[in-house]
């Protein structure tokens, strides 16, 4: 892998990491289109640079994520309730997700799949869309509202995003809509069970198929790739809040489809 490879790469995961469009199914859409083939080595990449858009998210919520941390300690009761929240809507995928890996990897992580879970997912944003406008955007509950039931629906929603192409933010924001949350709410929650998630995916990743990434593509790669996805994770986040507040969710739907329809058309003509 060349080094504007990498950094093409990091830019892409970290840009598109919290969107509701799939940041697994963006890289491994980048990759075929860099020729880049698929395999374990790929897969691992693609989860393993997401630490950045860990980070990213760290620095950007730091004063609610020391607020969970006060509440593990026994010194915020919010702050207990939220991160005892945050594990509870981790489990769910972390349970499935570790027995159907090595299917999701053989079965999913593919374009025409890929392609399948973006018009789905569309079509889905747009019926939300249009039900959050009658809804009202900020009506709801705020996020120390939020219960254990509530935590637990989002997690099952969650399972959803291990079909690459579903995308964990769109589900599992949906998923704090459903339950009653704001939009406002719907969104950090999602940013923060993220940070939960996409730390165990990374971990998990990185130790089943780590040296196989290694030996295929090296440390550089994988540190420019990582510094790449940071810059562009906190570009995105601020962005994505400040566009959810004033317009929802709508692009993102129309933006899937149109995606999903594109790609389709370049696999039946074997351009991909």
């Amino acid at each position: 892998m060349e080094w504007w490879q990498a950094v093409f790469l990091g830019v892409v995961e970290g840009f598109t990491e919290y969107l509701p469009v799939s940041s697994t199914g963006h890289l491994i859409l980048a990759q075929r289109a860099l020729g880049i083939e698929e395999g374990g080595a790929a897969n691992a990449y693609a989860i393993c640079i997401q630490a950045g858009a860990i980070v990213a998210v760290l620095g950007l919520y730091a004063g609610r994520l020391r607020e969970m941390l006060r509440g593990i300690m026994g010194r915020d009761a919010d702050g207990a309730r939220l991160a005892l929240a945050v594990v509870v809507a981790f489990l769910p995928a972390a349970c499935v997700g570790l027995l159907a890996a090595d299917a999701i990897d053989d079965l999913l992580f593919g374009l025409p799949p890929v392609v399948g879970a973006w018009l789905v997912g569309g079509l889905g944003i747009l019926a939300v869309a249009r039900w959050q406008r009658g809804r009202g955007s900020e009506s709801g509950a705020s996020l120390v509202e939020l219960g254990l039931r509530g935590a637990l629906v989002i997690g099952l929603c969650q399972c959803l995003a291990l079909w690459p192409g579903t995308s964990r933010s769109l589900v599992t924001i949906v998923g704090g809509l459903l339950v009653g949350l704001s939009l406002s709410a719907a969104v950090e929650f999602s940013f923060l069970l993220g940070v939960v998630t996409l730390l165990a995916a990374t971990a998990y990743k990185g130790f089943d198929a780590g040296p196989q990434m290694m030996q295929s593509y090296g440390p550089l790669a994988l540190v420019l790739g990582t510094l790449a996805a940071w810059a562009a994770a906190v570009v995105s986040v601020r962005l994505m809040v400040s566009w959810l507040s004033e317009h929802g969710l709508q692009i993102f739907g129309w933006y899937r489809i149109a995606l999903a329809l594109v790609v389709a058309a370049l696999l039946v003509q074997g351009v991909l």
